[in-house]
């Protein structure tokens, strides 16, 4: 399948170039964010409510939840780009981001890696959580904490959503799903 919007070409305007500037740094854009500047308005929004900074999570929870909710969306893009850009500065080892796109064991997720593996297919499965698994994070996590990881798997919902029914095209060098099995 092809891709339903083809991603902007530079030179860009002003406008979605101040856009790109927030998250990538100078690097080239991505093509997520190439066919979200079709709509500045949304480019702007999305690339300001983005939740890669140093939040109240470590990086290496920040990314399970991201890898496991974009995998359970089938959002391969997200996923794949994730993988390439965060998986290792995240400590996460190739059996680890393999199974995040498998639901498999690997035999070495921590006990918040669990309960963060565990939200993210709660979120997923049933749109809330229930009170046992409340009590685990609770238990575990701050309410800050809590907060940022509800709406990390929240946002990455919406980011799969949006991949998904554009049909975005994978970025070279990011993994595919054949890599993740």
């Amino acid at each position: 399948m092809s891709a339903r919007l083809v991603p902007l070409d530079p030179p860009y305007t002003a406008e979605i170039q101040a856009a790109f500037d927030v998250v990538m740094r100078g690097a080239p854009p991505l093509k997520l964010f190439r066919t979200v500047a079709h709509n500045p308005r949304v480019l702007q929004r999305m690339m300001a409510g983005g939740l890669l900074d140093r939040g109240s999570i470590p990086m290496r929870l920040r990314e399970l939840m991201i890898l496991r909710t974009t995998a359970l969306c089938g959002a391969e893009y997200e996923w794949g780009v994730h993988v390439a850009a965060f998986a290792a500065k995240a400590g996460l080892s190739e059996a680890e981001w393999r199974a995040t796109a498998s639901g498999a064991d690997p035999g070495s997720w921590s006990g918040p890696d669990r309960l963060v593996l565990r939200l993210a297919q709660a979120l997923y499965d049933t749109h809330t959580v229930d009170d046992a698994l409340w009590e685990a994070l609770a238990a575990a996590f701050d309410p800050a904490q809590c907060i940022e990881l509800i709406m990390l798997a929240g946002q990455y919902h919406g980011i799969s959503f949006l991949l998904n029914a554009l049909r975005v095209e994978h970025e070279s060098g990011a993994p595919r799903w054949s890599a993740g099995a």
